[in-house]
């Protein structure tokens, strides 16, 4: 397939700028892939397709408070730096990127508050910088988290809320590590988590930290030739050993999100089952994949022309997610990361 088959129309006023409260409440469309049949739900009903045995894959990573607001040096300009993530924890090296970027030089140091600070290492991009954080700073993570704001996707255009701190952060969120919100799960209550324990389901983490990629564009038309950033991944063991018993037994795995997906994926075993592993993945899924782990699928409605529609199209017939997506409009559906849900069976 190429890249135009998936350019639609995306209306600016579908697109979701807060999520529903109980977020559970959102709405659900349930395309039975084997019966094409399409059917409107609410969130809270996805307990009904679950049964006893099932395994609920979610990721763990946690969204980092990653937009820094600073001051170079000398000159006091303002500087946005964005973090990325991680490069060597014993020297608080990371990749950022910083706006703007035509005042930012190696040797530059930009202050945050009086405890922390950075110093301009390596230029990566023409926004990229390496940086190294002050020694005495403590933990990085600690302190972005103290001082940083909410890393919203590029396509909600107002200014951060203090309630987007926890909105578009998920439950199940533990590591921290993500510049965006593996937004599948951001449905999921405490109250709903019970019910689906309550019949017998288990629920299990894979880590997937999830980078800028997930908004970049696909430049090229033919598909074979794009090229995903990498993220870091982890397979738990204990995870794989409860995903393959399920496997084994006939059970369902259901898959919460692209990025759970893309780590399950990217590590399997020549017989097709789940390999506990930790790393880099790189891993581009679109028509035509064979999906080895991933029985089920839970996501949003995404933007066009991106990797995680065509993700989601390789996942059930082209021809029916644009046939689910029509409907979507049609009906009042919510889109991207704050809005609605599809459970694909």
């Amino acid at each position: 397939m190429k890249l135009s088959d998936f350019k639609y129309n995306l209306p600016k006023n579908i697109i979701a700028k807060s999520p529903v409260s109980p977020r559970d409440k959102a709405k659900l469309m349930v395309l039975n892939r084997p019966t094409g049949e399409i059917e409107n739900k609410i969130f809270s009903d996805i307990v009904d397709y679950i049964n006893k045995g099932d395994v609920i894959v979610v990721n763990k990573t946690k969204v980092m408070q990653a937009r820094l607001f600073g001051k170079k040096e000398r000159t006091n300009a303002k500087i946005e730096v964005f973090v990325l993530r991680e490069l060597n924890k014993e020297e608080n090296i990371w990749d950022v990127i910083v706006d703007p970027a035509r005042k930012v030089r190696i040797g530059n140091r930009i202050y945050f508050n009086d405890k922390l600070w950075c110093e301009v290492i390596d230029n990566t991009t023409s926004r990229g910088r390496t940086v190294r954080f002050n020694e005495d700073a403590g933990d990085i993570f600690k302190a972005i988290e103290k001082i940083g704001h909410t890393p919203l996707p590029p396509y909600i255009k107002r200014d951060t809320l203090p309630k987007d701190k926890e909105d578009y952060q998920t439950i199940f969120a533990e590591v921290d590590g993500s510049v965006a919100a593996p937004t599948a799960a951001l449905h999921f209550t405490n109250s709903l988590i019970k019910k689906i324990e309550k019949k017998g389901a288990k629920i299990v983490p894979v880590i997937l930290h999830i980078g800028l990629g997930t908004f970049r564009p696909v430049e090229v038309e033919d598909l074979t030739k794009h090229k995903m950033d990498s993220e870091y991944f982890e397979v738990p063991e204990d995870t794989a050993h409860v995903i393959n018993k399920a496997l084994k037994d006939k059970k369902n795995i259901f898959v919460v999100g692209t990025s759970t997906c893309r780590a399950l994926e990217s590590s399997v075993t020549a017989e097709g089952f789940s390999k506990p592993n930790s790393g880099w993945t790189d891993k581009f899924i679109f028509p035509q994949y064979d999906f080895k782990i991933t029985k089920k699928l839970i996501t949003n409605f995404h933007q066009p022309e991106s990797t995680l529609l065509m993700l989601v199209a390789a996942f059930a017939d082209y021809d029916f997610i644009m046939k689910a997506y029509k409907k979507a409009f049609k009906e009042g559906y919510r889109f991207l990361s704050y809005g609605d849900a599809m459970l694909l069976l």
